[in-house]
């Protein structure tokens, strides 16, 4: 062990314990005080690194500093160890290096290994891979783990947070971004209660008796057979879009496209018949009896998230498919004997967080104690429920035409905050300009094929057609800054949702062994514990007696969530929950 503590001296607590690989044997952990300062530095032989964890957590609760959270914190969660927080510095340094609160950044504006793209650097360690499994290069998927790596990448961030604009509000992003990967990681390791049963009745029901290798589910070929009748070709490969195409034209269907919208705009005997095999299709392949067998073990579902996937700062996934489960599955998430499962959902969350970003107190009083789009309604805005609905969405997305162009004036004489925010982020997306969240995670600079576009069509001698193109691509990035602002800020709440609600569960008592859920693993089997997340979307696994404690921690992080954004804000961000065996379709 090399340690630079003074012998005699008053061992002081740590504030952050930075981690990376020393020597393949072992991990080198440098303790830091508050201020950066280095306090001890050992090298822990890898066989005790669990157990080195599980002790510092109980002394002082530091803050872990690592290279990527899904690379070191599974080892950790097999051998039945968590931490309170980390510091992920893989994720902190994507936002750090485009945020515009961060002025100089200095090399961190530079592309490095450390920009290695999210999915790459998740691929092995989601699939079982750990730290110590790695080659002596001591990376994965590009992302740096030896020990001087971390600390320099950790100071730079450091320097970069301290000189920001608002360094606090930035921080809170980087502490709820880190927290959402310490989550990402737990729903993986406890997994989603499965009923494989129910399953496989579900795919029996919608498809026919599971077929034969190679072969199609009966509901699918007799679905099949009516198209090719109806088409007049009893032997058109349906699968493959330009012979199908070739078969509707043929019948004077009059399509651009196979889409599911675009031919439910036409009247013919063959359209029925395809979108239900278009459905039954799509079921098979996403969800079908092969992904049952691929994903579901020992009745857990564990797919893969990828916290920060989306440039908003929304969850991806990069295995399993979690974020596109369909409602008719939904009855086969089902809580263990003596469990239960708590949903709980955000009513209209991006339009919570838009009347609460801009300050409108108009649109906030619409939806106070109620629901918003009800709310405009009573408020004389529009006539129906549903032209709220798309009006709010329009706002949000940027519809100009059709029922949103008609009722999004109409928002912005009621609500002029709200409108006003999301009109100078279109705005400011089309002049080629970024845009940022609430806490500070900012839009990608446009590409330079859009830049040099731009240019071009403000020469003398542009055409008309360079001209249009442009002003197209103009306005489709106006209307991807109007959303980033509000979709981003609406994923910063949701991680602080997260956040506050980890940490509640983190403090229920076990429940006797024999009571525990031992599919959910050495951390989670004997206590509540979040097992699915979606936007703005969480279920908690939690044994029966602790299942109202569980959805009071649900609600309570919820409101401490708004106040933690939004201090003094008079939006309120209601829930609708649950508590129930089998998680029902919505």
């Amino acid at each position: 062990m090399t340690t630079t503590a003074q012998q005699g001296t008053t061992r002081r607590t740590p504030a952050w314990c930075l981690v990376g690989r020393g020597t393949r044997e072992a991990v080198t952990v440098v303790e830091l005080d508050a201020d950066g300062s280095e306090l001890e530095t050992r090298d822990v032989p890898s066989a005790q690194w669990p157990e080195h964890v599980r002790h510092a957590e109980e002394e002082a609760g530091p803050r872990w500093v690592w290279s990527d959270t899904a690379t070191w914190y599974p080892r950790l969660l097999a051998a039945g160890v968590t931490v309170s927080r980390c510091h992920d510095l893989r994720l902190i340094h994507v936002i750090l290096r485009h945020s515009q609160l961060v002025g100089d950044a200095g090399r961190l504006r530079e592309a490095t290994a450390w920009d290695a793209p999210i999915d790459q650097a998740l691929e092995e360690p989601a699939r079982g891979a750990t730290l110590f499994d790695l080659d002596d290069s001591s990376r994965s998927g590009g992302v740096p783990h030896a020990l001087e790596e971390a600390r320099a990448e950790f100071a730079r961030q450091r320097t970069a947070t301290d000189g920001a604009a608002d360094p606090g509000r930035l921080r809170l992003l980087l502490a709820a971004e880190s927290a959402g990967a310490l989550v990402a990681a737990e729903l993986h390791a406890a997994g989603i209660p499965w009923d494989v049963a129910e399953h496989d009745r579900i795919l029996t029901e919608a498809l026919g008796p599971r077929p034969g290798t190679g072969q199609t589910p009966s509901r699918m070929a007799e679905a099949a057979a009516e198209v090719r009748t109806a088409l007049g070709d009893p032997m058109l490969g349906i699968d493959s879009p330009p012979k199908l195409l070739r078969a509707l034209h043929r019948a004077e269907i009059d399509v651009e496209s196979t889409s599911q919208w675009e031919l439910m705009e036409h009247d013919h005997p063959a359209i029925d018949p395809l979108l239900r095999y278009k459905k039954m299709s799509r079921l098979l392949a996403a969800n079908g009896w092969a992904w049952l067998e691929e994903w579901v073990e020992e009745g857990r579902y564990r797919p893969v998230y990828v916290p920060g996937g989306v440039v908003t700062g929304r969850w991806a996934a990069s295995g399993g498919g979690a974020l596109q489960i369909p409602r008719q599955l939904r009855p086969a998430l089902r809580a263990d004997a003596g469990w239960r499962l708590v949903s709980a959902d955000v009513s209209q969350l991006e339009p919570r967080v838009l009347a609460a970003m801009s300050g409108d107190r108009a649109m906030a009083e619409a939806g106070a104690d109620r629901d918003l789009y009800s709310g405009i309604v009573d408020a004389g805005v529009v006539e129906t429920r549903q032209e709220a609905k798309v009006g709010v969405l329009g706002a949000l997305y940027g519809g100009t035409t059709g029922d949103s162009g008609r009722v999004v004036p109409r928002l912005r004489r009621n609500f002029p905050e709200a409108m006003r925010l999301v009109d100078d982020a279109a705005a400011t997306g089309e002049r080629g300009g970024t845009v940022s969240t609430w806490l500070g995670r900012s839009s990608p600079a446009p590409e330079a094929e859009w830049t040099r576009a731009q240019t071009g069509a403000n020469l003398p001698d542009a055409a008309a057609r360079e001209q249009e193109r442009a002003r197209r691509a103009a306005r489709d990035r106006g209307r991807f800054t109007r959303n980033f602002v509000v979709q981003g800020t609406a994923a910063e709440w949701a991680l602080s949702w997260l956040a506050a609600l980890r940490l509640a569960l983190a403090r229920f008592e076990p429940v006797p062994e024999t009571d525990a859920a031992t599919a959910s693993g050495p951390v989670f089997a004997a206590r509540a514990h979040l097992v699915f997340f979606l936007h703005d979307e969480v279920i908690v696994h939690a044994p029966a007696a602790q299942a109202e404690a569980a959805a009071s921690a649900i609600l309570s992080s919820a409101d401490a969530a708004g106040r933690l954004l939004f201090p003094g804000s008079v939006v309120d961000f209601p829930l609708d929950l649950t508590i129930t065996e089998r998680s029902p379709t919505k």
